[in-house]
């Protein structure tokens, strides 16, 4: 009774959940209350006979715990209760042994048999308390029962059994490392499971036991992806790391070739053209003797199981985890084709929005993928863009991640941003901000100058450290071009006198000290400055005191040579050692004695050597060797446990380990219980994974090819990524041709052919439209290739057979997709052909109206010119509305003889691009010098600087020897000078080619009033107007030669102006519609003034020095 009464008293007492546990109130006698007393009453009521009061008591005492109180003295009194019967008390009674087990390890042996009869208890709750309080006690002696115990576990029905056995294998590893042996065997059996519960946690063993035992995930590879989308987060984290270790061991560098991308259907086309030859024997043979040769000109396919990886991967970018998102994420960048990365940016940016330690972690890795791939951030840059909320540390990241970011486009608008952060209140931000001017000033050539004139600005500030970070700064940048920079030497000499924080100060007398040649006049006072202050300087001061008195000494003794003496005496005698033996170094060098050695005859060439400029770079340049997304990669530093990210190998390891085999009941004789299979499957593969090969490799390819149609819009797939896909599943296909006997492989092409036949009934039925009228053209036998397009199940011999004329189908087909609005077209000009056979006429066709082909054929230049204007449809201009005239340069793009008798030439045609207003018109001009006719002229794989575009010239079919043809494309440059790269394609070559625009011919001409003009200019002022001096050529004295050569320098109108002596021009930036205003004021005797007011920094600075070149030469 009475302790039924005393636990009464008791739950009446704690039924507030705020209240201290039993014996801790206040009023109980506070330090003076012994302990015994309130743990007697759990104790008592752990004895009790009833249920219902153990199960209170366990409540209290597992509530304890998770308080972090010591419940430890209760342990025998629990211990008692593991064998009770009620499953609730059982339950609580396991969790307090898990955590208490280790500690005392005595009394938990006393009840090892209750824990072996627990293993085998009805209920799988149960079952595994039980187990995971074995796994607990760490003692040696029953490592064989734990040993059985797992082994018993992992067999279980219940996938949560299996999943503690899981757990419980790194725990027996820890304690004793010879049982590895046995325990691989349990995570082999444990790996092959087929439920996602337990597929978390037994790559989390395999990662703690065996990670080098690569040749146990190769079976579950396929599993293991394509389960990965339901196991629980934290399994996803361990799998995905797991598995990017594993796919850099086992498939090839997708970015190992990319120039040979475009060249995957050529590849394609050989294997299937190698399969359906009737000697298998011989083609084996053939193989292994092109091997080498195949090896170099074959280009990369990439391995449908690489693909398999990364499409499944690919949703877990919107998990709510963040660590799911970051295992994604560096996955794709260290798995996945250049193309495909730029997936994870959006995913990375909005993790940007979580707490801020999260923030920390997503910003390391984005400094990271910043400096290999910059694209990928660059839309997202004002995600980047500090608050005033964020911590400091975050505030450097992101400046970390803005500096790695910044190119000529977007430099203004970052230095801008800069400028507002200087005046932060936060002194280490605002110093780092000076850094990251520096960096942005040095890997940036055209803002260079303005960024030292901003941080000069900033040495009149008001805060020591802002001037003292300035001074650092200018110090690296002043060392790349120091002569152009004299004044501001001048100027930092003078804040010798003010600034006190000892880096700066040694800065300025460095700066002093190397170019003392600049300010003859100034060296010499600032080192009498110095001399008396000497004493009371700080170390790194007076170090370089002294090499400034060194350097003077030797250009200037006449002036230094007392003072030189006076300093070195005073460091003599310092309390620094390093002073003092520097002292005695420079005296020996610089005054030449009898002892002294042959050193001091190139004492001016030690001292004055010229030093390079250092190199800022960012300090996450080299984190990319260790994974991202790890501790080590956080900390820069190997952390315990990490492992390598192994390197790409050079050969594929072949691919068929993978393939599991299928168990014979499953291998079905006739096709129509394949088929009946088939409609079955699906509702099996969801919960049980893949059963064999042939048919998980089946799911998968037709998985790969289904889904195609819908890829674009659930996935919002690139179009590079959606080509990359369909890749993959024809290379899947080849898999299994290789792989199966030859009648299976054509039950598996048919059903294969379904799903790409739906998504795919267009293509089809142009490609048949197309052999017929070829079939016309040749009059030769065709029933059997007219067959091959109904039934492509069959292709497999007609192939063989017709394999040159197929190959050109699908050229002609893969032409017809690149630009769908001109087939009716194609079908007059190829009657026309017959009839005339002028088929270099067909090459000038622009575009796809049907209207302008027959006028260029026959009219005259000047009528198409008239005709053109009535045309309704929006066409790319005719070559004949753009005739290149005299005033426009030309530039050479290929030479005939690296052409092989190609010979290009381009122009910035300086008209409107109708198709895209945003782009500058570039008029080619194809010459065939050659003997022979030059078919198929075209663009391929594109190569552009992030942000911009290219709209391609149409195919040109034929270029006869000796003939000239003319085509159009418009290049989106994003108001930047980089260049377009590309491939100018014939039906033989392939040449690499590049496009880079003078600055001028970024610009369109447009009209101003004086008036609007004076009023856009006094908007532009500031860092937004450069002006610069110059004395005008002898032949460029009068208005007229001014106008011709700006005009002619750049694309701009001429605005009115009332003034004889002002020339004025305006114009904006085709990409971004960016105003840009250019006056010339003239001055007596040729001097003259230019002055250019443009939105965008770079563009301006870089239109004075082409305007400067056209007026003063």
């Amino acid at each position: 009774m009475s302790s039924s009464s005393a636990f009464n008293d008791e739950k009446g007492g704690s039924s507030s959940v705020g209240e201290p546990e039993y014996g801790h109130d206040p009023a109980s006698g506070g330090i003076f209350s012994s302990d015994y007393k309130r743990h007697d009453d759990l104790k008592e009521m752990l004895d009790s006979n009833k249920d219902s009061l153990k199960l209170e008591a366990m409540k209290r005492i597992v509530a304890m715990i998770a308080r972090g109180k010591n419940a430890s003295d209760l342990f025998p009194a629990v211990v008692k209760n593991v064998a009770c019967k009620n499953i609730e008390v059982k339950k609580l009674v396991y969790v307090y042994l898990v955590r208490y087990a280790e500690e005392q390890q005595d009394l938990a042996l006393l009840s090892i048999s209750t824990f072996q009869r627990g293993l085998k208890d009805p209920n799988q709750l149960i079952r595994a308390s039980a187990l995971r309080v074995l796994s607990s006690i760490r003692v040696t002696i029953i490592v064989p029962i734990m040993m059985l115990a797992i082994k018993e576990a992992a067999s279980d029905m219940s996938p949560y059994v299996r999943k503690t056995a899981a757990h419980a294998i790194p725990k027996l590893y820890s304690l004793d490392p010879e049982q590895k042996d046995q325990l691989i065997e349990v995570i082999e059996k444990l790996l092959a499971d087929k439920t996602t519960l337990v597929a978390g946690s037994v790559v989390m063993a395999f990662e703690e036991v065996c990670p080098e035992r690569i040749d146990l995930i190769h079976k579950n590879y396929r599993k293991l992806c394509n389960l990965l989308i339901d196991v629980e987060e934290w399994g996803q984290v361990v799998i995905i790391n797991m598995l990017t270790r594993y796919a850099r061991t086992q498939f090839l560098n997708p970015n190992m070739n990319e120039s040979l991308l475009e060249e995957g259907s050529g590849g394609d086309k050989t294997f299937y053209g190698s399969d359906d030859d009737s000697d298998e024997e011989e083609d084996e043979k053939d193989k292994k003797e092109e091997a080498h040769a195949m090896a170099k000109r074959k280009p990369y396919v990439m391995d449908p199981d690489h693909r398999l990886l990364l499409r499944n991967t690919k949703p877990l970018l919107q998990s709510r985890n963040a660590a799911v998102v970051m295992a994604v994420a560096q996955l794709y960048f260290h798995l996945a084709p250049k193309a495909e990365v730029g997936v994870i940016a959006k995913a990375l940016v909005r993790l940007l929005r979580s707490h801020s330690e999260v923030q920390y972690v997503v910003l390391q890795n984005v400094a990271t993928m910043t400096i290999k791939r910059r694209g990928m951030f660059e839309p997202y840059l004002k995600s980047f863009y500090i608050r005033s909320t964020d911590p400091t540390q975050i505030k450097v990241l992101k400046l970390e991640v803005l500096t790695n970011l910044a190119n000529e486009t977007n430099i203004s608008t970052i230095l801008r941003e800069f400028q507002t952060y200087i005046k932060s209140m936060d002194k280490d931000f605002v110093a780092a901000t000076i850094q990251a001017i520096g960096r942005c000033a040095t890997n940036i050539g055209e803002v260079r100058d303005t960024c030292l004139n901003g941080l000069v600005q900033l040495l009149s500030n008001r805060d020591e450290l802002v001037v003292a970070e300035s001074v650092v700064v200018i110090k690296k940048l002043l060392q790349m071009q120091p002569e152009k920079h004299s004044d501001i030497i001048k100027h930092m000499a003078k804040l010798t006198d003010n600034i006190q924080v000892p880096m700066a100060r040694a800065s300025i007398l460095w700066l002093i000290g190397e170019y003392c040649e600049h300010v003859p006049k100034i060296a010499p006072d600032v080192l009498r400055k110095m001399a008396k202050s000497f004493t009371n300087e700080e170390d790194i001061v007076k170090l370089q005191i002294i090499n400034l008195a060194a350097k003077l000494y030797l250009t200037n003794s006449k002036q230094t040579k007392l003072l030189t003496q006076y300093v070195l005496n005073l460091a003599k005698y310092d309390q620094n050692y390093d002073i003092r033996d520097r002292a005695r170094f420079i005296r020996q060098l610089i005054v030449p004695t009898e002892k002294s050695g042959a050193l001091s005859k190139y004492a001016k060439k030690l001292f004055l050597a010229l030093k390079p400029a250092p190199v800022l770079e960012s300090p996450f340049k080299d984190r990319d060797h260790f994974q991202l997304g790890s501790l080590s990669h956080l900390l820069n530093a190997k952390a315990g446990g990490y492992q390598e990210l192994p390197d790409w190998p050079e050969a594929a390891p072949d691919p068929s380990v993978r393939n599991v085999e299928v168990p014979e009941w499953t291998k079905c004789s006739s096709r129509e219980k394949r088929k009946e299979k088939k409609v079955e499957k699906p509702f099996y593969s969801d919960s049980e994974g893949e059963s064999g090969p042939t048919e998980s490799a089946d799911s998968e390819s037709d998985s790969a090819s289904g889904s195609e149609s819908g890829s674009g819009s659930e996935e919002s797939g690139t179009g590079s990524e959606s080509e990359e896909s369909e890749e993959g599943s024809e290379s899947e296909e080849e898999e299994e041709e290789d792989e199966d006997e030859k009648d299976k492989k054509k039950k598996k092409k048919k059903e294969l052919k379904k799903p790409v036949q739906e998504s795919e009934s267009e293509q089809s039925s142009e490609e048949e439209r197309k052999l017929q009228r070829k079939i016309k053209q040749r009059k030769s036998d065709t029933e059997s290739e007219s067959d091959e397009e109904d039934s492509e199940s069959e292709s497999s011999q007609s192939e063989s057979e017709d394999s040159e004329s197929e190959a050109e189908v699908k050229k002609k087909k893969k032409a017809a997709e690149s630009k769908p609005p001109s087939k009716p077209v194609k079908k007059e000009s190829k009657k026309e052909k017959k009839e005339m056979s002028l088929l270099d006429l067909d090459d000038f066709e622009p575009t796809p109206s049907p209207q302008v082909t027959p006028v260029n054929t026959f009219l005259s230049n000047s009528l198409v010119t008239d005709l053109e204007g009535l045309s309704l449809s929006d066409a790319v201009l005719s070559p004949a509305t753009i005739a290149p005239s005299s005033a426009l340069k030309s530039y050479e793009l290929l030479h005939r003889i690296t052409g092989e008798g190609l010979s290009v030439e381009y122009c910035f045609s300086r008209q409107p691009f109708s198709p895209e207003v945003n782009m500058v018109a570039v008029q080619m001009q194809f010459t065939n010098n050659a003997t022979s006719e030059t078919k198929n002229l075209h663009m391929e794989d594109v190569k552009l600087q992030s942000g911009m575009r290219v709209k391609e010239f149409p195919e040109i079919e034929l270029l006869p020897a000796g003939e000239t043809a003319t085509a159009v494309m418009g290049i989106d440059f994003c108001d930047s000078t980089q260049a377009a790269n590309f491939q100018l394609c014939t039906h033989t070559r392939k040449f690499f080619v590049s496009i880079q625009p003078p600055v001028g011919e970024l610009m369109r001409p447009v009209f101003l009033t004086e008036n609007e003009f004076k009023k856009e200019q006094g908007q532009l002022m500031g860092m937004n107007e450069i002006t610069e001096k110059l004395t005008l050529d002898v032949n460029c004295r009068n208005e007229h030669a001014i106008v011709q050569r700006v005009t002619t320098a750049a694309n701009l109108s001429r605005v009115p102006c009332g003034s004889d002596i002002e020339c004025r021009f305006a114009g904006r930036t085709v990409s971004s519609s960016s105003l840009v205003l250019v006056t010339v004021a003239t001055k007596e005797e040729g001097a003259a003034q230019l002055t250019v007011n443009c939105e965008k920094m770079v563009i301006g600075t870089m239109l004075v020095k082409d305007i400067l070149l056209a007026l003063t030469q």
